[in-house]
């Protein structure tokens, strides 16, 4: 039994919304109480939009330790500070917050662990790369905890077909923690006989998880993507190391226009290969070049939206029953600006320098539609902007784009072999320009000022490390407070 043998043993499980906590702790209680024991299960509900998980707490306690006291036991109603017996956390950075309140002791508590990750707003609202870094809590969790069951729960829970509550239920079975045979736990499923099938599978791949030898993956395992094997056609003519991320640039500009665009990102990486450009700026180059050719114009909203993934995924999240009518509400907020690019060059140029124009035309533009992809006229309009697609090459955004692209590797071949340290900045400072409307504004305006900077070396000389400040303060805050402040600290 994990905890002395009179004092209750004490579970805290960390869960987010609609990852069935609360059906965990209920199981909990059925086990413990089916198997000789008083239990209790509170909860301490979190905040909505992904800034917290609800806390479900389970103390029990076997009958022969009430026996033994002779008195009723008094069972605490949330979990405290160096006090918890077994851990369970749905959700990696969930688990590092649990860690960090103190529910996780070296001396005393099983942590199970799941590594899949669910991100914050606060992560997905940063301008840079805003996520918590996985590795910290990992290392966090070995240090921490007594006994670590610890694996992607949520893709064994996909591969069952489950909720991930299932996995968890049977992570913490395999774990050994609690001193209750494996099929108790699979006799309180049945019992509570709700996608009882689909609970067992998961229940079955959590076993096999916390008893199948897996235990922690290395940060390398965990972090390396899938192998793509680069096409034979043009792997020779650049270094190995390049090959995954340009095969993926490859890929996605196939699906983002058609393979003659794939060729033209080809062909200018190639040039940058011939200008002497090492193994790492080509990578990165690769990276970002194929991240901006693909550009998020309102054609490419536009067809992430009306695709049948798109629909099949939120029929899922919605959990749909088959033959059930929904609907989606798809907000849309083009400005004058991007539907003057979707125009031809030679008409959107023209009508994006009129005053006359932009004052008629710009109140219809100044407020959001939403639109319903599951009615006609929602549809419809939508699938007619994503099949502009094929005249894209024409309109004025396209024209904008590519001559910014052209700019900034003309500068990034410049700097290969005079400082092959301030090309790698350069060519890691699209990752500015991301999004659309005043997001994609905002970036861009802060780029072209780098670039400025870059484009007048004679006059203000910049070097890699002033490159990589610039480019680390404009994506600080939202405001530009703190680029701002590191201009003029070049000045």
């Amino acid at each position: 039994m994990t905890g002395a043998a009179d004092r209750p043993i004490s579970i805290a499980i960390a869960a987010l919304g609609g990852q069935g906590g609360g059906v965990l702790a209920q199981w909990l209680t059925d086990l413990a109480e089916a198997n000789g024991c008083v239990a209790q299960s509170t909860s301490v509900p979190g905040v909505a939009q992904r800034t917290g998980a609800t806390i479900y707490y389970v103390e029990l306690l076997p009958e022969q330790a009430i026996q033994r006291a002779g008195r009723s036991p008094v069972l605490a109603l949330m979990p405290a500070q160096g006090n918890v017996d077994i851990c369970i956390a749905s959700e990696l950075i969930e688990g590092g917050r649990a860690i960090a309140r103190g529910f996780v002791t070296p001396d005393r508590t099983t942590l199970i662990l799941s590594e899949n990750r669910i991100y914050a707003i606060s992560e997905k609202e940063a301008l840079g790369d805003g996520r918590a870094d996985p590795d910290s809590v990992r290392a966090a969790a070995q240090r921490a905890s007594r006994n670590l069951v610890m694996f992607d729960m949520q893709k064994a829970a996909d591969e069952a077909g489950s909720a991930i509550s299932a996995v968890l239920f049977g992570a913490l079975a395999g774990s050994g923690a609690l001193p209750f045979r494996p099929e108790s736990y699979r006799d309180t499923i049945r019992r509570a006989g709700r996608a009882v099938e689909a609970n067992l599978r998961g229940l079955d791949r959590g076993l096999e998880g916390a008893c199948g030898g897996r235990g922690i993956e290395s940060a390398a395992e965990t972090a390396a993507p899938a192998s793509v094997a680069p096409p034979a056609v043009w792997a020779a003519d650049f270094p190995g190391s390049t090959h995954d991320m340009i095969a993926r640039g490859v890929e996605r500009l196939c699906e983002y226009q058609d393979r003659a665009y794939a060729e033209l990102y080809l062909q200018r990486l190639q040039q940058l290969l011939a200008a002497g450009c090492s193994p790492e700026v080509l990578r990165e180059t690769a990276r970002h070049l194929a991240l901006w050719m693909s550009f998020e114009d309102v054609i490419r909203v536009a067809d992430l939206k009306v695709r049948g993934e798109r629909f099949a995924q939120i029929r899922e999240e919605v959990r749909a029953a088959p033959g059930q009518l929904w609907y989606a509400a798809e907000y849309m907020h083009p400005r004058y600006e991007e539907f003057c690019g979707l125009l031809p060059a030679y008409l959107g140029s023209a009508l994006l320098r009129s005053k006359f124009f932009k004052r008629l035309l710009s109140p219809i533009f100044s407020r959001g539609r939403i639109l319903q992809t599951g009615k006609l006229g929602g549809f419809l309009l939508l699938y007619l902007l994503a099949g502009l697609r094929r005249w894209r090459r024409g309109m004025l955004r396209y024209r904008q784009e590519n001559a910014l692209i052209e700019d900034w590797l003309a500068r990034v071949q410049e700097c290969v072999g005079a400082d092959s340290g301030l090309a790698l900045e350069i060519a890691r400072c699209p990752r500015l320009i991301k999004g659309y409307g005043d997001t994609h504004a905002r970036g861009l305006a802060r780029f072209l000022q780098i670039m400025e900077r870059v484009g007048a070396q004679a006059h203000s000389p910049l070097d890699a490390r002033s490159a990589r400040a610039l480019r680390e303060a404009a994506l600080a805050d939202e405001d530009g407070s703190a680029f701002a402040e590191a201009l003029r600290g070049l000045n």
